[in-house]
């Protein structure tokens, strides 16, 4: 019975969906655009959110220390830095091996090698941990006595920081009105259908079907509205990535900003997709269905 009961929902689904062509090609477009706009920013937020874990990695910047400090007085610096909140690892440079470090690449360049090792100052080296920070801790490093100087080549950083969480709540904001949008369309393409089959709809219930009876037919209208635009955006989705990689590519700026492989990730977007494009679809239908139970 139930096999039967189901065959008849999907029946009707599909009926209602043809009857009504154009409303329902209007709905699945809405949750294609919504799905296409939310699928960009997510997609941008997770890369973004991937250099950022590569350059928390590397990401650290140098304190130069006063130069009559002593090995002493250095040791007691390093353990305040330490002591900071967001500090990783802290090490201890000399301006000999920051000299080695410098001559890399200068070997044939006698200014460079015949320089003196004054020139240069001892130095911590200084991972940060939470790039969100970076300055916070910059800060409080460089308030530290004994602090000279900094180099924070690492602030690019917070660049990266700052568009994820732009492009994070600009997605939001998008997705809520899209989502709104698509919600009204399907909601109206299921109110068309149950408008047409409105007096089958009170026979059915005078004669003692439940609401559910009555209602999972327009609901599995909607999923399956939502699963086409879903479908229907997945493949959009990926061309467009594919084509913004091959773009990146040929403008050689892949060293600066460089796309994770879809194949990583295609599961996700689709089970994500799909999930939304269903519960868009069914709420949709579950919202417009209410009134023309109440008989």
């Amino acid at each position: 019975m139930r096999q039967f009961n189901l065959g008849y929902f999907i029946k009707e689904g599909f009926l209602s969906i043809f009857s009504h062509g154009l409303m329902s090609f209007a709905a699945v477009c809405m949750i294609v655009a919504c799905l296409i706009i939310m699928g960009s920013f997510s997609l941008l937020a997770v890369n973004v959110d991937g250099m950022l874990s590569q350059l928390e990695e590397e990401n650290e910047f140098l304190a130069y220390i006063q130069e009559d400090y002593t090995d002493e007085q250095i040791n007691t610096l390093m353990d305040q830095v330490k002591q900071i909140d967001n500090v990783g690892q802290v090490t201890f440079i000399t301006r000999e091996q920051a000299k080695a470090d410098y001559l890399k690449g200068h070997e044939t360049e006698g200014l460079y090698v015949n320089m003196p090792d004054e020139v240069l100052r001892d130095r911590l080296s200084i991972h940060v941990l939470d790039l969100e920070r970076f300055q916070e801790t910059v800060d409080a490093v460089c308030a530290l006595p004994g602090v000279a100087n900094h180099q924070a080549a690492g602030e690019v950083a917070e660049g990266f920081v700052t568009v994820r969480n732009a492009v994070t709540a600009l997605a939001y904001v998008l997705i809520g009105i899209l989502a709104a949008v698509s919600l009204f369309i399907i909601s109206n393409t299921t109110r068309l259908a149950a408008f047409a089959r409105r007096e089958e709809i009170a026979i059915m219930k005078m004669c003692g079907a439940t609401d559910g009876f009555i209602r999972w037919p327009f609901i599995v209208e909607g999923l399956i509205l939502g699963l086409m635009g879903a479908l229907a955006a997945f493949f959009l989705q990926w061309g467009v990535y594919a084509a913004v990689g091959r773009a990146l590519g040929e403008a050689g700026a892949t060293a600066l900003f460089s796309l994770m492989d879809f194949s990583l990730i295609w599961k996700r977007v689709l089970g994500v997709f799909a999930l939304s494009g269903a519960a868009i679809g069914a709420l949709g239908s579950g919202i417009a269905i209410r009134k023309f139970l109440q008989v």
